[in-house]
């Protein structure tokens, strides 16, 4: 088998398993599906064809996709093992723990995790070199980007491979050097939330206005144009200027904002619950979903054609 078309085994067929199976068939690999779940894996083939009429791509590679309840069946003969299991720390060690006794030696495992440091996840295990993160964005068919991640354990090769295949897949891999909570993505996505809520906690504005400075503001050209590339665009010069002001009124708490304990603590909890930030009715959370959805499925044709 050529280095393009590899076997792929994906462990958890919810949310993220099973849309990362579809990016992996649609470029022709072999998929083995595992989830122990009976009724959730029995759902994964017709999401997956669900994706592929979405992203109006054949789906003729669905024959290369086999599901699997027995987890040494569904990776004893992968090369790459992606792991999309539960978010909680006990289940991935157990199930790296499973993953290094059932692959074969050259097998590459990957944890999709996007919060829980790797070093937490192989401690102790027997061959930590070959355990890499890469974690995929939600809606992974729709997202490109994934962040491959080194730990202190991980041999500089398995990353460097898995990057390799993620951009043959269509996918933008980015490297991650080393083993941070949240990566680069999220430190960066959540460092924007803070200053957020510090503002509409502080009484400069409402959470509507902070979203429609985002949409309508900067965030109109931040696909084109990234934070450092801007600031070499205008000068660093003019950056250091601007920093000098606005550095010390910056939100630095260590701890979650007040304000958004609080609404957790009401049971305020965003859409779901009819309240956040926001208030909603299904009908206009339904649309901001809709909304996103039509966006990122515009940009992934535009991708592809």
């Amino acid at each position: 088998m050529s280095e393009s078309l590899e076997k792929i085994s994906i462990v958890g067929a919810g949310l993220m398993g099973h849309a990362i199976s579809q990016i992996f068939l649609a470029s022709g690999h072999e998929v083995a599906l595992h989830d122990p779940n009976e009724d959730v894996l029995a759902e994964a083939p017709q999401k997956i064809a669900d994706i592929f009429t979405l992203l109006e791509q054949d789906s003729a590679n669905l024959a290369n996709l086999s599901l699997h309840t027995n987890l040494p069946e569904a990776v004893v003969d992968a090369d790459w093992v992606i792991e999309a299991g539960p978010e909680k720390l006990p289940v991935k060690r157990l199930i790296f723990e499973w993953l290094l006794e059932s692959t074969k030696p050259t097998a590459i495992l990957a944890t999709n995790t996007s919060a829980i440091p790797l070093k937490a996840i192989c401690a102790g295990l027997t061959d930590p070199s070959r355990i890499i993160g890469t974690h995929f964005w939600n809606p992974p068919h729709l997202v490109r980007l994934v962040e491959v991640i080194q730990s202190e354990f991980s041999a500089v090769a398995a990353v460097e491979k898995t990057i390799k295949l993620l951009e043959t897949i269509g996918m933008k891999p980015v490297h991650v050097k080393r083993d941070v909570p949240g990566c680069i993505g999220n430190r960066l996505q959540h460092a924007m939330k803070r200053e957020a809520i510090a503002l509409v906690a502080e009484g400069v504005c409402d959470a509507e206005t902070v979203d429609t400075v985002v949409k309508h503001g900067f965030g109109s050209r931040l696909a084109v144009l990234g934070p450092l590339e801007q600031s070499d665009l205008v000068g660093l010069n003019l950056t250091l200027d601007i920093y000098k002001t606005l550095f010390p009124t910056l939100d630095n708490t260590a701890e979650p904002p007040s304000l958004l304990v609080d609404k957790v603590a009401n049971g305020d909890l965003g859409m779901k619950t009819g309240k956040g930030f926001r208030e909603w009715t299904p009908e206009s959370a339904q649309a901001v979903r809709d909304n996103l959805r039509d966006f990122l499925v515009a940009q992934a044709k535009l991708r592809k054609a």
